[in-house]
């Protein structure tokens, strides 16, 4: 792994922008890909990344904007501000952190031409706002501001000040990157020197990693060293002990051993993946190769044994964590969708530093599946945990019983954290090098790097076909490379309409040429229906399969079964044909055969003999993409479906 910096650059014109998008590595990182910002990658609105991030901008955003008012979010800095009104701290005690998520979400919007001009106008009142609410010293948060003055700094390990300080900052650094607010940048500057003067003389950690991976960033955007030198403190700290544990202990924390010695992830997963994600932004920006090493190690750990099928992770609802290995319950599922999203961000990362592909798989999966999930059809309503499983009789009480999606939650911070990523999206799909353009995503795209131009047109992932339309500025050879997913076991590209044999290096085929004005290219990944069967040391769904097409994992859901059938006494037959329907740009639904069980109503919960159901006569059983399920009826689902031949 080298950073790509050879004389001749074919695409030097290109400008290849380092400035305007998330995690993007400084000019002397150790790193493998650059990422295209924002404003070189167009999707297409009818797309369905498109259509996710039109209906983020029309539906999610706004949404996100009422909601910050009418649970106190933005009443709470108005307090800290001193502003009339008398106002009482309202909600959790980071309750900041979702006001900088909606923030960082609204200024990568306002990238986009056209973008809402209510974002325009809730971006400038919120930075108003923030600078008045920031203490002389450039402290800012508004519950130990408003509630507990006394206890500024005082409560390591369950404040969340760090935690919030990192959001904001990374709302700055989306400020900065997009040119929208420099008064943001300012108010960020002034907390983030707060920070250094501060913990560069204690040996301190916060209970909550975040911060970490916002001073890299701020870092990139200033080149002020000091940010990254605390970022790396904070690192190395962590693992010593420094935290009070409380009942879940010092692996919650991910303070039991320092992060180079670790070997498996453990504890709350959402703070696991953040501190990944700032030990790969630290590492690669100081060239700390053990440090990076250290973090694949841990994301091998994490998705070769405790990340579900969907790419969610955390099966342990009491503290929000992992488990242990292979311990992946589908109806006990914590897999937050902060901790999808965190995902994602980690494994951009590590793609951008190693050019690995398996981490564009990772994204791929959980951003289509786990992430995906998350969301309504109307973009206003949201899952904080996602199972894979939902009883028949399931009891939907509480804001964590995920029988259905909510508009809002008493801890929001995902609707949120979703927004700041749909808002962002673009900017994922793409990365450049110095000898070329790497596409890593499949969607409906036009991809304008100024020397040279792509444009994207597919139906995936209802369909495997991708149709490109190449255009280059400079007479000089580069290289295209097209990604191809490990799910996928054949294709077929076509160059110029003729057949090309082309084989994958690292899961990518390496295209390169002097590409002229207008090269088509169409890369057809074959897409069938098939089954995905469990490692046999995951207990809790060994004797069941799950279906998929593509990237996208399916479910069934009671909503398509006869009237008086019980979802889990459904039975999949293995051998049975499997057929799949709708395409271009509807979903696509998988039908299998199976049958339903009889005889089990009444039957004892335990017995010596052999019980007296039967298989019921067959039954069509048609797959839905997990993504959409809840959004027809709410009912039972299930993504594992137990075999009939299982026993």
């Amino acid at each position: 792994m080298t950073t790509p910096k050879p004389a001749g650059n074919p695409l030097a014109t290109a400008g290849l922008p380092p400035d305007a998008g998330p995690a993007v590595p400084g000019p002397g990182a150790v790193s493998s890909l650059r990422p295209l910002g924002l404003d070189r990658v167009l999707l297409d609105d009818g797309g369905l990344l498109g259509q996710w991030r039109r209906r983020n901008a029309e539906h999610t955003l706004p949404h996100c904007l009422e909601r910050l008012e009418s649970s106190g979010n933005l009443d709470n800095l108005r307090a800290a501000a001193g502003d009339p009104g008398g106002h009482e701290f309202a909600g959790m005690w980071f309750a900041d952190s979702d006001v900088y998520k909606t923030l960082e979400a609204a200024l990568w919007e306002l990238a986009t031409p056209g973008a809402d001009p209510r974002l325009r106008d809730f971006a400038g009142d919120t930075v108003a706002l923030l600078a008045r609410a920031q203490q002389a010293d450039g402290y800012l948060n508004s519950y130990f501001t408003v509630a507990e003055p006394d206890q500024r700094w005082l409560k390591p390990v369950w404040s969340h000040e760090l935690y919030c300080a990192g959001h904001l900052i990374q709302a700055a650094v989306a400020a900065g990157r997009t040119g929208t607010s420099p008064e943001l940048v300012e108010v960020a500057r002034r907390l983030a020197d707060l920070l250094v003067e501060r913990f560069s003389r204690v040996e301190e950690v916060c209970g909550h990693p975040e911060i970490e991976t916002a001073l890299a960033e701020l870092y990139r955007l200033t080149g002020h060293r000091p940010y990254l030198d605390l970022a790396r403190r904070f690192l190395d700290l962590r693992g010593r002990g420094l935290l009070d544990h409380g009942r879940f202990g010092p692996r919650y924390h991910q303070d039991h051993v320092p992060l180079r010695e670790a070997t498996e992830v453990a504890g709350h997963s959402v703070r696991q993946l953040y501190l990944l994600a700032g030990m790969v932004d630290v590492a690669v920006e100081t060239g700390d190769l053990a440090l990076l090493a250290a973090a694949e190690r841990l994301w091998d750990d994490a998705c070769r044994t405790r990340t579900y099928v969907t790419g969610a992770h955390g099966s342990r609802h009491r503290d929000e964590a992992y488990g242990d290995p292979y311990e992946l319950p589908p109806d006990r599922a914590y897999a937050e969708t902060c901790a999808s999203i965190a995902s994602f961000h980690l494994s951009w990362r590590l793609l951008l530093a190693t050019g690995r592909a398996r981490y564009a798989d990772e994204m791929e999966r959980v951003l289509l599946n786990g992430v995906a999930a998350a969301v309504s059809q109307d973009g206003r309503h949201f899952f904080y945990s996602n199972p894979l499983h939902l009883r028949t009789g399931h009891s939907n009480a509480g804001e964590e019983a995920a029988g259905h999606r909510l508009p809002w939650y008493s801890c929001a911070c995902c609707p949120p954290n979703i927004a700041r990523l749909m808002a962002s999206l673009p900017a994922y799909l793409a990365t450049g090098d110095a000898g070329g353009v790497q596409l890593h995503l499949y969607a409906g795209a036009t991809i304008d790097t100024g020397a040279a131009r792509v444009e994207v047109r597919t139906s995936y992932p209802w369909q495997g076909r991708v149709e490109l339309t190449v255009a280059s500025r400079t007479a000089e050879p580069w290289t295209l490379a097209l990604r191809v997913p490990s799910w996928c076991d054949s294709h077929t590209l076509l160059i110029g309409g003729e057949p090309v044999e082309a084989s994958p290096e690292d899961g990518y085929l390496r295209l390169t040429r002097a590409w002229g004005d207008g090269t088509g290219v169409v890369l057809d990944l074959a897409m069938p229906a098939r089954q995905v069967r469990p490692h046999p040391r995951v207990d809790a769904v060994r004797g069941c399969v799950t279906l998929a097409r593509g990237p996208l994992v399916y479910c069934l859901e009671q909503h398509d079964l006869p009237e008086g059938t019980v979802l889990e006494d459904v039975r999949l037959h293995p051998r049975g044909p499997l057929r799949t329907s709708g395409g271009d740009a509807s979903p696509v639904v998988i039908t299998a055969s199976g049958s339903a069980l009889d005889g089990v109503a009444g039957a004892p919960l335990y017995t010596s003999e052999g019980g007296d159901e039967t298989a019921g006569p067959a039954l069509a059983l048609t797959a839905v993409p997990y993504f959409l399920w809840g959004n027809r009826s709410e009912g039972p689902m299930r993504v594992w479906i137990p075999v009939a031949d299982a026993g």
